[in-house]
């Protein structure tokens, strides 16, 4: 099966499951880890695009807790409208009553300025004419969404499926786990998702689950 390289041109895409189904009949390890844990549970969205950004530049460095708290005050001051037009009609004097630091009100600013510019594309007809890589570098030129956010805007808000984070520690850690190996750099970890394209979302799923099975860790926030 030929490469996807990130474009999500084709007009039928395999489920999640079907991917993993596939990965198992090409890798033994992989077999192992669908046998033990099941087909991969990616969740459709609830949240607008531009919600889930929000969300996630939010939630950045802040326990989880107090994120709620802010997150909740702030759609309270937007009026319950998550929209980039509604975020800029709130005052700096509101956003700070909210809880949110001036690094994290000038991010949010910035995201909502370049969704309403066209620097930042959302709209979902748009967005399916994208690649990974533009949508990526699109969500790479806001203030506070580094390329790590930027993937996994990909892969649980829009469900691409070839997307490999080689810059996630869990799933460097968990590839090292289920293959054998030293745990792999990023740099490392980029050809070895090769043999996974071109559902290399799936194969990432997997080794977070791997952590899970073989160092004992928490379930991943990602997927819960």
């Amino acid at each position: 099966m030929p490469a996807n390289h990130g474009s999500p041109a084709a007009a039928r895409r395999p489920t999640h499951a079907a991917a993993a189904k596939e990965l198992a009949e090409r890798d033994p390890i992989l077999a192992a880890l669908v046998e033990a844990v099941g087909v991969p549970r990616f969740r459709r969205p609830l949240e607008s695009h531009f919600a889930a950004l929000l969300r996630s530049v939010l939630y950045q460095q802040l326990a989880g807790a107090a994120a709620a708290a802010i997150h909740g005050r702030l759609l309270l001051a937007m009026g319950d409208e998550v929209s980039p037009e509604a975020f800029l009609a709130v005052s700096p004097e509101r956003l700070r009553e909210a809880g949110l630091s001036r690094n994290k009100a000038a991010s949010l600013t910035d995201l909502a300025t370049k969704v309403v510019d066209g620097t930042v594309v959302l709209d979902p007809r748009r967005l399916a004419r994208e690649s990974d890589d533009e949508v990526i570098d699109r969500l790479s030129a806001v203030r506070g969404i580094g390329r790590w956010t930027a993937q996994m805007f990909l892969m649980f808000q829009l469900r691409r499926l070839d997307v490999w984070p080689t810059g996630d520690l869990g799933v460097r850690k968990g590839f090292g786990l289920a293959w054998g190996i030293p745990m792999p750099t990023e740099r490392e970890l980029e050809p070895l998702g090769d043999a996974f394209r071109p559902y290399r979302s799936v194969a990432a799923w997997y080794c977070w689950r791997a952590c899970d099975i073989y160092a004992g860790t928490s379930e991943s926030a990602l997927t819960t």
